[in-house]
């Protein structure tokens, strides 16, 4: 019997049960939808997270003092003072997978123009911050080596420390923000970037001559952190090697001694990041599956039922030179048909959901061609697999028994 002609049965015979066919398509239109909602919103979140972490600098580097005992007594990393000026020199004369290096040091408190005030924090770092993190100078300029080397009073403003000093829209430039009652001249705005995906204000920082924070401010003689960039992304365990070497030799610590400081890269946090986002998915998208194989149950005892109620016309069929082979190809066309069809309207309904989750939620998601060839696929294994067995039992009737049955 040729496939054609098996189709239009097979159709035939699902229209005469329209609604029980919908009924057993649902499982997999709940299942496939489910599905592809799932993986767009785990797809979604892990290119957030690329993204957000790339506008930080994907090839950043940043190093910590580590945890360590004074007096017997086992410290934080935040009260060590491991790291030093000679560290940032050593490693901006010396590191060959490097491009740029910058200390860091930091404390918060009020800043004051005039009437307005704003708590915020300052960052002591050098010209080549900007690069690490991929920050832009929007008006005026960045102050120089110069004024690093001098411990100069000036210091470059966020988006959103500007907003809250300068309320009426005055140009910042030129103008002295107070800090703790030390004067700072502002010389430069940064470009806007918003928010990170941690929901951090990006726009909330000022940055000033680390020399200045740690002689005016802070009156210290450690930096807190240093951050450094990369050659390349690609490069930033090598880079990590090399820093490790560096300042070991610096620190005089001897071999099996543990780091008096830690290093964390961008390309480290990424992998975790996706690691974890990529469980979660494949957990989310695992329970969304349940749905799939309740559906292939539906189809197997919809199947069961069809052939039962459908013997005597298999045995006709067979006595009139119908061959096994194409009563099990009608039965599995027929659900074949039930599981693709419940794939088209599942794959519809997960778009759908998508972009309801987008509109409502506003949470980022991004569908796959993958998912959807995904879901295809195993609609059609769920539609063979759940059928062939209901299918096999027709193929193997009796013609006589199956004239017989009542």
């Amino acid at each position: 019997m040729r496939f054609a002609n098996l189709f239009k049965i097979a159709l035939r015979a699902l229209n005469n049960n329209k609604l029980r066919c919908f009924l057993t398509m649902l499982g997999i239109i709940i299942g496939v939808g489910s599905v592809i909602t799932m993986l767009a919103i785990g797809q979604g979140s892990k290119n957030s997270i690329k993204a957000q972490i790339s506008e930080m600098g994907s090839n950043m580097i940043m190093i910590h003092p580590g945890t360590g005992q004074r007096g017997g007594v086992r410290q934080s990393a935040d009260d060590m003072q491991t790291l030093k000026i000679e560290d940032y020199e050593t490693l901006r004369d010396n590191a060959k997978y490097l491009t740029a290096v910058s200390p860091q040091v930091s404390s918060s408190g009020q800043f004051i123009n005039g009437n307005n005030n704003y708590p915020s924090s300052v960052s002591g770092i050098t010209p080549d911050y900007l690069n690490i993190r991929m920050l832009k100078v929007s008006e005026g300029a960045m102050f120089t080596d110069q004024d690093v080397a001098t411990a100069a009073k000036v210091c470059v403003l966020g988006q959103t420390v500007v907003d809250n000093l300068f309320p009426n829209g005055e140009n910042p430039i030129g103008k002295v923000v107070r800090f703790n009652k030390i004067p700072f001249t502002v010389i430069g705005v940064l470009e806007k970037k918003g928010t990170n995906s941690m929901g951090q204000d990006q726009d909330d920082v000022v940055l000033a001559p680390f020399t200045t924070v740690m002689k005016r401010v802070l009156a210290i003689d450690y930096l807190q952190s240093l951050f450094a960039s990369a050659i390349d992304e690609n490069l930033s365990e090598e880079a990590t090697d090399e820093i490790t070497q560096l300042l070991r030799t610096n620190h005089k610590l001897k071999d099996g001694a543990d780091n008096d400081f830690n290093i964390r890269s961008q390309q480290e946090l990424s992998e975790m990041m996706s690691s974890t986002s990529d469980m979660m998915t494949v957990l989310l998208a695992c329970i969304a599956g349940i749905s799939l194989l309740v559906g292939g149950i539906g189809i197997m005892n919809i199947m069961y039922v069809s052939v039962t109620e459908r013997t005597r016309e298999i045995g006709l069929r067979m006595a009139i030179g119908a061959k096994g082979r194409d009563i099990l190809a009608q039965f599995l066309i027929e659900s074949v048909i039930i599981s693709i069809t419940g794939g088209v309207i599942g794959v519809i309904i997960g778009g759908i959901a998508t972009w309801l989750v987008t509109l409502i939620a506003r949470w980022p998601v991004e569908i796959q061609v993958s998912a959807v060839i995904l879901a295809f696929s195993v609609c059609t294994v769920t539609g063979v697999f759940f059928g062939w067995y209901p299918a096999q039992k027709a193929a193997n009737l009796n013609p006589i028994d199956a004239l017989r049955y009542e």
